[in-house]
C-alpha cells in the first residue's frame, strides 16, 4: 500500500481521440459517529450537462456518454451547526459552478478543468465564509473536500483537508490525495510509522480547509487518465481512523463483485474498529460500455 500521491499519475491527460465512453458504477454511503448529534459530512453526486446538474442516486450507474460525473464528500466543522452547514454549502454551490464548463465548450472553447476546479473551490471558500460572516451561529464554519470530476477523457481530482481519494489498479492501492497536515507530511516522507501517524497528537490539524475564515484556500489538483478496471475510494477522515491503510487494500481485493459490497465492507469494518467520528464514503468502478447496460 502506497500512502504517497499515486505513482500512476500521468505526465498529460489522455487526447479525446483514444476515448470510448466509460460507464461508471458506484455507491454511496454515511453515518454519524457514536457520540455526534449530527452528521457534518455530506456527499454528492450529480451528472453535468449543458443544462445543469441533475442529483444521482446513491447506488447506480451511468454512462459518460454524454455528461461528466461529479462525485464528492465533505466533512464539516465549526460549533453548532455550523459543520454540516458548511459541508452541504460546499457540494451544493459546487454543483452550480461546475456545469458552466459545457457553456463554455459550447461556445467553440475547450475547457481548461483544472483552471475551472481551482476557481470553483476558491468560489465555495468566499461564499462559505460570507455566510459565516453574516451569522454568529456558523462563524469560524470550514469544510474539507475531496472530489473526483470524470470527463469522457480524464479524471480531474482536487481535495483540501484530510478527506481522501484511493485507486485501486493492477492489485495495487494508492492515494491520489494528499492530506494538509503536518504530521501527514512526515509520514508521507518516510519520518513516521503509519501507527506514528495515527497516534500523533496533530493529526488532525489542517492547514488548508474551505472557508474557516481564511483568506485562500490553496487545494490540490491533477487530471488523471482512468481507464476500465479501475476502482476508486473518496471518503472522509472517519473512515480512516477506522481503517489502516492494509486494511483498504484488502477491501478491494475481497469484494470485487459491486461498488455496494465494498461500501458495505468498509463501512462496517471502519464503524466496528472506530466509530466516533462520523463515515462517509463513496466507492465506484470503471467499466467499458461493452461490460455495462448503462
Amino acid at each position: 500500500m502506497n500512502p504517497s500521491p499515486n505513482p500512476f499519475l500521468p505526465g498529460a491527460p489522455k487526447p479525446e481521440s483514444e476515448l470510448a465512453p466509460a460507464v461508471l458504477e458506484w455507491s454511496a454511503m454515511t453515518r454519524s459517529g457514536r457520540k455526534k448529534p449530527v452528521n457534518d459530512d455530506a456527499w454528492l453526486a450529480f451528472a453535468s450537462d449543458i443544462k445543469g446538474a441533475s442529483l444521482l442516486e446513491s447506488s447506480s450507474e451511468h454512462s459518460l456518454a454524454a455528461h461528466d460525473l461529479i462525485f464528492g464528500v465533505s466533512d464539516g466543522m465549526g460549533g453548532g451547526n455550523a459543520g454540516d452547514v458548511a459541508s452541504s454549502l460546499l457540494l451544493e454551490e459546487l454543483s452550480i459552478i461546475i456545469p458552466m464548463t459545457f457553456k463554455t465548450a459550447a461556445t467553440g472553447l475547450h475547457p481548461d478543468y483544472v483552471t475551472h476546479l481551482e476557481k470553483a473551490i476558491c468560489a465555495v471558500h468566499e461564499a462559505i465564509n460570507m455566510r459565516a460572516g453574516v451569522d454568529d451561529k456558523h462563524k469560524g464554519m470550514a469544510a474539507t473536500l475531496a472530489l473526483a470530476w470524470f470527463t469522457p477523457e480524464n479524471l480531474y481530482f482536487a481535495n483540501v483537508g484530510d478527506s481522501r481519494i484511493y485507486l485501486h489498479r493492477d492489485d495495487e492501492t494508492s492515494m491520489l490525495t494528499l492530506d494538509h497536515t503536518f504530521a501527514w507530511k512526515k509520514f508521507n516522507r518516510g519520518e513516521l510509522s503509519e501507527r506514528q501517524f495515527r497516534e500523533h497528537p496533530r493529526k488532525s490539524v489542517l492547514y488548508q480547509v474551505v472557508g474557516g475564515g481564511k483568506r485562500q484556500v490553496k487545494p490540490n489538483i491533477a487530471a488523471f487518465p482512468y481507464q476500465p478496471g479501475d476502482r476508486f475510494l473518496i471518503c472522509s477522515d472517519g473512515l480512516i481512523d477506522g481503517l489502516w491503510e492494509k486494511h483498504i487494500h484488502s477491501g478491494f481485493t475481497q469484494n470485487t463483485g459491486s461498488t455496494s459490497a465494498l461500501a458495505s465492507s468498509l463501512m462496517e469494518r471502519a464503524a466496528n474498529n472506530d466509530g466516533r467520528d462520523d463515515i462517509t464514503l463513496i466507492t465506484l468502478a470503471v467499466h467499458s460500455a461493452e461490460e455495462s447496460t448503462a
